[in-house]
């Protein structure tokens, strides 16, 4: 696995314009240094205007300094050459949230065509509260819960299995080690199209449904098979990376431009194995509640934007508060304890006069 920087060694200008996409070199627009797959110089527009002291070598694109790695398919490019740490070591209990994204799949987890790309006017750091506060679930999506209702849409059976779950500690929200948390993962009351059929789905799809979850029994064992086809959640890796995996599976990142501007892009992902139908029903529940123009997204939107804007007031106000679930020996997902390890990583990185180093115990 290579990544490069898209970055001509030339005078710095993007070398891809496109998002995605196969090339067998990559030209630079502005003076035609060109490129090969691996990165290396191979055409100079004008070449004979160099002396032999020009070295094509060293004016390769450049890798990320920290190197890459790769687990369960998810690449990660680390940026900072003194943190030698392992991927496995970094992601350290986040792995396990991980691995129940990708175990939906008998082979593996495919992004799907199609990208959703927005920018919101707010700082990079609302958006990752957002994405793992579910205390305002409720209330800025009550429109989406009321369409649930409306449409038939939610799945009240319980089973025996699914109250030894919910009687679980893995319910409830945990600081995962190194900035990464979770609020949790329980029983969807929406469903996924992954072995986990409700009424909106259609009486005749059930049948479908059934075969999937007895294919996932028997690959993955009972206990296993239900938490990764019935049981939904999210997980934030730090520090802008979540994967959202409650009614769809997709992966959003979020890259500051500045301070109040930050570009996010977010893509669905599915079983490779998945017939079309049920990819047909998982980018319908994707597009729903979470495209630009879903049910979820444009309150998210207006929510951190107007947070954004009353942060002009901060010399007048205190913000912010996240108590919430701060004395409890027992907090659910509706409390704040992920987004404190979130920010606690995030303190610890800006107060450092050294590297911090990696730990393996959550922080208090």
């Amino acid at each position: 696995m290579r990544v490069l920087l898209n970055s001509c060694t030339h005078r710095g200008a993007a070398v891809c314009q496109e998002p995605s996409g196969n090339a067998r070199v990559f030209q630079c627009f502005y003076h035609g240094w060109s490129f090969t797959p691996e990165g290396e110089l191979n055409g100079i527009p004008g070449k004979a205007a160099y002396s032999e002291a020009f070295d094509r070598h060293a004016l390769r694109l450049r890798e990320p300094p920290g190197g890459t790695s790769v687990y369960r398919e998810f690449i990660f490019v680390n940026f900072n050459p003194a943190n030698d740490v392992s991927l496995t070591d970094y992601l350290w209990d986040a792995r396990d949230w991980i691995d129940l994204v990708a175990d939906q799949s008998a082979g593996n987890m495919e992004v799907t065509n199609g990208t959703h790309s927005y920018t919101v006017r707010a700082n990079y750091k609302l958006l990752v509260e957002n994405s793992i506060d579910l205390y305002h679930l409720p209330i800025s999506h009550k429109r989406y819960l009321d369409w649930l209702m409306d449409a038939n849409a939610l799945d009240r059976m319980e089973t025996g299995l699914q109250r030894a779950w919910n009687d679980s500690s893995r319910f409830s929200p945990r600081d995962l080690g190194n900035g990464h948390s979770t609020p949790g993962r329980g029983r969807t009351t929406w469903g996924r199209p992954m072995a986990h059929w409700i009424p909106y789905f259609g009486k005749e799809r059930e049948p479908r449904f059934r075969e999937m979850y007895r294919q996932a029994v028997e690959r993955l064992g009972a206990e296993r098979a239900y938490q990764v086809c019935v049981c939904g959640g999210n997980v934030q890796i730090f520090p802008n990376l979540l994967i959202n995996d409650l009614m769809s599976t997709n992966i959003r990142t979020y890259y500051p431009v500045e301070p109040g501007l930050v570009d996010i892009s977010s893509w669905c992902l599915g079983p490779e194995e998945e017939e079309p139908e049920e990819r047909a029903l998982r980018l319908d529940n994707f597009i729903s509640f979470l495209g630009p123009g879903g049910f979820a997204t444009p309150d998210d939107i207006e929510a951190v934007e107007a947070c954004q804007r009353g942060f002009d007031t901060v010399r007048e106000v205190e913000y912010s508060d996240m108590s919430r679930g701060m004395k409890s020996t027992s907090p659910t997902e509706r409390d704040e304890l992920q987004i404190r390890a979130f920010w606690r990583q995030w303190a610890r990185l800006m107060n450092a006069a050294e590297p911090v180093s990696i730990h393996a115990a959550p922080g208090p």
